[in-house]
């Protein structure tokens, strides 16, 4: 969603804070957004110097470059990821009050703004933009004319927002001075010597420190150049540890490929290694990050849920069938907008696991705490290091595959699976599912899955050539059975996010039920075939399917372990992964179907990182 920046320093090091913000920006460009803008305290103390335009940031860098801001001492900035109001110039933020003394950005949704809308026009307040922000600007402004600090004002204003919000304002008569505020949206504080910085996330400010603070539900910070304090909703202040980022700026580069997301297919041998790595304590017991829920609770369990959004659902549906394999306890995968609003049956002996790259997604934040509300341990699978789910979870396990920065998800999806079946081998030992043997079987298997993504990338051209050749097709199928279900369901979402065409993820069973139907000449349909192997294979009846479309004038081209020597017999180009475990061959079968989307994609000149009309982390429900 919406990228938020702020940045305060005292002395020489002020004269960089529209530098510090813009920066931020550009790391920030990943959210996904569609106008920027930047509101600096400068020397003037009358007013804030704001610029702000529709489109991408390099328009806001040619605005500032023909019409350059003052140096200053503080100053905000915001990608905005439209709600309220088109992607104009005037929606765009900061948004200016008390006659361009205050400056404030948003991200979120104030879903009470049509009401203080009006009462502030009914006091001849005139409104310039469409959007929600602009009525918290103007009650903020409300409040430091009676003579409040901007820390006092903001947290008297938020006591009457309802919805989502992380709000960052500055105003000309408190140079040295940034406040922020959160409910529902994440808001982070960097820490540095003589400046201080707060981010949406922290690789808006990693650039200059890894030292970080996280905001709980409605706080305010107040940050200057000599120190950072945060208060409560009532004004009491807050004491809160620092933590250190544990990857630093180089992370967040593209090392050298075209665009983040081929460097982010490439990460994932790595991304995979990592969130395995270390998960054994002295005593040979697997182990979560943080947090702890008994180990007698998580033995008496009798249902998993796991809630999630998209690819990070698809991932839970995998790990679905692992968890209950190996466990023998029944698991139900919900996408996280639909569980608390169909009354679930939840209890304190109902584990949900919630799965979020981000660790903001709102949808799955609220699931959680209705979870919470009805008594059920929750257990996080993140990748954000002192993200809102990580701190509201009963339980955490990192994926540990560094910041995704292109919007369409790769390297977090295998780590999301890896997780899962940590957790699922974690319950395994814990209930007594398994022997020792079995699950050090187990975890050696899985040590051996990063070396064999790695021969998939590195085998990966005649995919590569194949989705050039396809740069003119409308629409492509995808059919799997078992773990491969999940696999087709996000192969078609991943050309659905970077391509632009209908692309559709079926059950192969269910192909005869309704959906061969689309099938005509020439059309294109990927297939993930089962191994062959195994007494209960799969593999006959997903052949069976693929000459059901064939007999069709469908092109098929099959995703098939090495040794499958059926395979080609019934496809028009095969490529093979190598052989894994059944319960594991997603890691290894997705990451064609990631490379067919991000090379037709781009053969259609389309910009892969940041697809149209998505954000990378969706913070509004």
């Amino acid at each position: 969603m919406c990228g938020i920046v702020g940045y305060v320093g005292g002395g020489a090091p002020g004269a960089r804070a529209e530098g510090v913000v813009m920066g931020g920006l550009a790391r920030l460009e990943y959210r996904g957004y569609d106008s920027a803008g930047i509101a600096v305290v400068t020397a003037d103390d009358a007013a804030v110097a704001m610029r702000k335009k529709a489109g991408k940031l390099v328009n806001l860098a040619k605005e500032l470059a023909e019409r350059p801001i003052d140096h200053g001492t503080a100053a905000i900035g915001h990608t905005r990821w439209a709600t309220h109001g088109a992607p104009t110039d005037a929606n765009a933020h900061p948004h200016l009050a008390a006659g361009g003394r205050i400056a404030i950005i948003h991200n979120g949704i104030i879903e009470n703004f049509s009401a203080l809308r009006a009462e502030l026009e009914a006091e001849g307040i005139e409104f310039l933009s469409e959007t929600d922000t602009e009525a918290t600007g103007h009650l903020l402004a409300r409040e430091v004319e009676t003579g409040a600090s901007l820390a006092e004002a903001m947290r008297t204003i938020t006591r009457r927002l309802e919805g989502a919000f992380t709000l960052l304002a500055v105003d000309a008569r408190e140079p040295r001075t940034v406040v922020g505020a959160r409910r529902n949206s994440p808001l982070v504080v960097g820490l540095g010597e003589g400046e201080n910085f707060l981010g949406s996330d922290v690789v808006a400010f990693i650039e200059h420190t890894r030292t970080a603070l996280e905001l709980e539900q409605d706080e305010v910070v107040e940050i200057t150049p000599e120190g950072v304090t945060i208060t409560d909703r009532s004004g009491h202040v807050v004491e809160r540890e620092p933590y250190t980022v544990d990857w630093d700026a180089s992370a967040a580069q593209k090392g050298g490929f075209a665009t983040f997301m081929e460097k982010e297919i490439h990460d994932q041998p790595e991304a995979v290694a990592d969130t395995l790595r270390g998960r054994i304590d002295e005593h040979g017991k697997l182990h979560l990050d943080e947090g702890l829920v008994h180990e007698a609770l998580l033995a008496s369990v009798d249902k998993i849920i796991i809630v999630a959004c998209g690819t990070a659902s698809y991932a839970g549906l995998v790990g679905r069938y692992a968890i209950e394999h190996w466990c023998r306890i029944p698991v139900e995968v919900e996408l996280a907008h639909e569980f608390r609003y169909r009354d679930p049956v939840v209890n304190v002996r109902t584990l949900v696991v919630a799965i979020s790259q981000s660790g903001e997604t709102m949808d799955t934040i609220m699931a959680v705490r209705h979870a919470q509300r009805q008594g059920a341990p929750v257990i996080a699978i993140v990748n954000a290091q002192g993200s809102t789910i990580a701190r509201e979870a009963d339980a955490v396990l990192y994926t540990r595959a560094g910041p995704e920065i292109a919007v369409a998800s790769t390297k977090a999806f295998l780590a999301q699976i890896t997780a899962t079946f940590l957790l699922g081998i974690y319950l395994a030992e814990l209930r007594g599912n398994k022997f020792p043997d079995e699950i050090e079987a187990l975890l050696s298997q899985l040590d051996e899955i990063p070396a064999k993504i790695q021969r998939v990338i590195d085998t990966s051209e005649g995919i590569r050539e194949v989705a050039r050749s396809m740069a003119d097709e409308r629409t492509v199928l995808f059919l799997g059975r078992h773990v491969g279900f999940p696999v087709a369901l996000e192969g078609a979402l991943k050309l659905k996010e970077l391509a632009y065409i209908h692309a559709e993820g079926f059950a192969a069973g269910e192909l005869k039920h309704g959906p061969i139907a689309l099938v005509e000449p020439g059309q294109p349909v990927f297939i993930v075939l089962p191994s062959p192997r195994g007494r209960e294979s799969l593999h006959a009846k997903v052949i069976s399917n693929v000459q059901e479309v064939r007999a069709r004038g469908a092109r098929t081209f099959v995703i098939a372990e090495e040794g499958d020597t059926e395979a080609a017999n019934h496809a028009e180009q095969v490529f093979y992964v190598p052989n894994a475990p059944v319960l594991m061959t997603p890691l290894l079968q997705v990451v064609p179907l990631q490379i067919f989307a991000l090379e037709l994609a781009a053969a259609k000149g389309y910009d892969v990182d940041q697809p149209r009309n998505l954000a990378k982390s969706v913070t509004v429900e």
